[in-house]
């Protein structure tokens, strides 16, 4: 299935500055994980961007980016905007890679993309969690779902509870029992893209401050791609830049 990837990259960052700027391996970031990108078997890699700095710095390096407008208040809507200029057609499948994730693997990408039908609009990712402190870690998102490896919710909590596991020991995982934990990649269809920055807060999301379980509350249907592994570090802070750079500098970059 044809699918474009659209990366939104803002220059502000409260806790790494100019980030998606910052040098990995003799590039910047954003360039780096359009390149990743690329490997999907995309039909094109766009980066979507509110500042001309990070659209210079795609012209440089022949990575194709748009500018938007600066007040969108999140990625989502940002490449919303990028994937309705560029004329796709209501079913086109586009891909929200984010710009921090230079070592993203290029079939996650792929897999999570063919998941997008008629009669589901979204797509994400997940892998299973081994230790029980991610279990019980309010910064690791989890994701329960049917039997047809759709969402059914996304919650900060441990989800689901395992009532009788958890009754004697939360220091270790019950045997036979794997929450999932969510990768923050997604694919839509384009048609859904343009309803979804229409779609009225959850109070569901405002309490959990997870985005997408506002598509949820709306009634529509999330697929989720099960990772055999988790996923490569993505760069939130300036530790994981540093490690991100270590690992650049022991191989070819991967790109």
């Amino acid at each position: 299935m044809p699918f474009t990837v659209i990366i939104p990259a803002r220059l502000a960052s409260t806790r790494l500055p100019n980030k998606p700027l910052a040098d990995i391996g003799g590039k910047p970031m954003i360039v780096r994980t359009a390149e990743r990108a690329a490997l999907s078997g995309a039909t094109q890699v766009i980066v979507a961007t509110d500042h001309a700095e990070i659209l210079a710095v795609c012209a440089e390096h022949g990575i194709a980016a748009r500018l938007t407008r600066t007040d969108h208040p999140s990625g989502t809507d940002r490449i919303a905007e990028v994937a309705a200029a560029l004329g796709l057609a209501a079913d086109a499948v586009v891909v929200n890679v984010q710009g921090d994730e230079p070592m993203i693997d290029p079939a996650l990408i792929a897999a999570t993309a063919a998941l997008i039908s008629s009669e589901v609009p979204m797509a994400t990712a997940a892998h299973a969690i081994d230790a029980a402190a991610d279990a019980f870690n309010p910064n690791v998102v989890k994701v329960v779902l049917n039997q047809a490896g759709r969402a059914l919710y996304f919650s900060r909590a441990t989800i689901p509870w395992h009532r009788d596991g958890f009754a004697h020991t939360r220091h270790s995982l019950p045997p036979a029992y794997a929450p999932l934990r969510h990768i923050g990649l997604y694919a839509y269809s384009n048609n859904f893209l343009q309803i979804y920055p229409t779609l009225a807060v959850s109070p569901l999301e405002q309490i959990e401050a997870l985005e997408q379980l506002r598509v949820l509350w709306h009634g529509y249907a999330i697929a989720v791609h099960i990772a055999v592994s988790p996923p490569a570090v993505g760069v939130d802070t300036p530790e994981d830049l540093e490690r991100v750079r270590l690992a650049f500098s022991g191989s070819s970059g991967g790109a």
